[in-house]
């Protein structure tokens, strides 16, 4: 899930933008390359978005030097992200149906970013980066239950539903329109299938799921505070 806004490596010259539909990509991208002299730009982008993917395009056509990449759904939704408080809780209730989903470690993507920031051979490449296998909702939530040795359920509920939630929960506009197209457009099936990205830029495998949700349950991100224990006595 992606954010609609920009930063800086902090070096002259290089810059990665985050996220951002083509009205980002004009604010943003246009202002970088022609006022602020950037040389070369990365931009996290999402597969199968047209919306991103529009985006892509004005960084492809900014005569700069530039890399795109796309990304399946991020692991740390679940511990840093809008899923967080639904874990703790010990339900997530979510739109998601039994549609597989190669969620992709950020920490894989960050060293992706620093790659194609500073070593060459990334100039004009796109870039799919997605874990090694598909999960479903269901199955990812269970690798967490399994490393954090707590009952943790999904549970499926109707899209107007989730929206009326996510209207109450008080959440941005922004954050309420990307968490509707996710679930309502993105994962429909489209990219239930694996890319080999992070193995053609770093040489690597990708982090697995499970991997990511023990060492997160090792941080103690997951584990209950006592509030929340009382609740549920």
């Amino acid at each position: 899930m992606k954010h609609e806004i920009n930063s800086t490596t902090g070096t002259v010259g290089l810059t990665l933008v985050l996220g951002g539909t083509g009205t980002t990509g004009r604010r943003v991208v246009e202002p970088l390359a022609v006022e602020k002299g950037v040389q070369r730009l990365v931009l996290l982008s999402g597969r199968g978005e047209m919306e991103a993917q529009r985006c892509d395009s004005i960084v492809q056509d900014a005569g700069i030097e530039w890399t795109v990449v796309r990304t399946s759904w991020f692991n740390q939704n679940f511990s840093e992200g809008e899923f967080l408080d639904m874990v703790l809780a010990g339900a997530i209730t979510l739109p998601a149906g039994d549609v597989p989903e190669p969620f992709v470690d950020a920490n894989d993507i960050a060293d992706f970013a620093v790659a194609a920031l500073n070593e060459d051979g990334h100039d004009g490449q796109l870039y799919e980066l997605t874990g090694p296998r598909c999960l479903t909702f269901t199955e990812a939530v269970g690798e967490i239950a399994s490393a954090t040795c707590r009952e943790i359920q999904i549970i499926q509920i109707p899209h107007e539903a989730f929206a009326a939630g996510i209207a109450e929960s008080g959440a941005s506009d922004d954050i309420a329109w990307l968490l509707d197209y996710l679930f309502t457009t993105v994962l429909d099936g489209r990219n239930a299938h694996l890319c080999d990205g992070v193995q053609q830029a770093l040489g690597r495998e990708p982090t697995d799921f499970a991997k990511y949700a023990r060492r997160t349950a090792a941080t103690g991100v997951w584990d209950v505070p006592s509030s929340h224990q009382t609740a549920e006595a």
